[in-house]
């Protein structure tokens, strides 16, 4: 009897002590993937209805999962790369890496597996982002490429939050690693 109050005031000191030490707010891995979620969804043209039938889920549970609020288990995962067509490490391209003080694991080990900036993450997860990336890779030849990306620009206003100089430097140089 004393052994089993003392397990129990044991496990509600350490409940206690995660939920003291739990962040607020979602995980960013967690809403990276779910903007992954949401991207994919989009890119197929599924309403966030039609995934949560599939899904066997409301479409209020799907925003939850696109925003980050809740997390997606593994078996979830797995259903989602099935109806959403893509192998389950697409939802954890570029997802930021998380350090913890007491891991030996030093985070990402090449420039593809370094995150994207946020900026181009922001913009896929739009329609006219997601449209915009669409018609770009569907040119093939690299002058009309070069014009469209002049177009563009010269339309573009100057923006008060333009990405980080450094930010543009590391994607390029992730970006160049990449292709040697």
């Amino acid at each position: 009897m004393a052994i089993a109050k003392t397990t129990a005031k044991a496990k509600a000191k350490t409940k206690a002590k995660i939920g003291a030490t739990k962040k607020k707010g979602p995980n960013s891995v967690d809403v990276h993937v779910g903007s992954k979620v949401r991207m994919r969804r989009m890119m197929l043209s599924m309403s966030q209805e039609k995934l949560g039938d599939a899904l066997g889920l409301t479409f209020q549970q799907v925003q939850k999962y696109e925003k980050g609020t809740n997390r997606i288990g593994a078996s979830r995962m797995q259903q989602l790369s099935h109806i959403l067509q893509v192998p389950v490490s697409f939802f954890f391209e570029g997802a930021p890496v998380e350090f913890h003080p007491n891991s030996t694991w030093k985070g990402a080990q090449t420039a593809a597996e370094a995150p994207s900036p946020a900026y181009v993450n922001e913009c896929l997860a739009t329609p006219d982002g997601l449209a915009l990336i669409t018609a770009f890779s569907r040119m093939k030849d690299p002058n009309v490429r070069r014009s469209f990306v002049k177009l563009a620009e010269s339309i573009a206003p100057e923006q008060e939050q333009q990405p980080a100089e450094h930010e543009v430097i590391e994607f390029a140089q992730a970006k160049r690693k990449v292709r040697k």
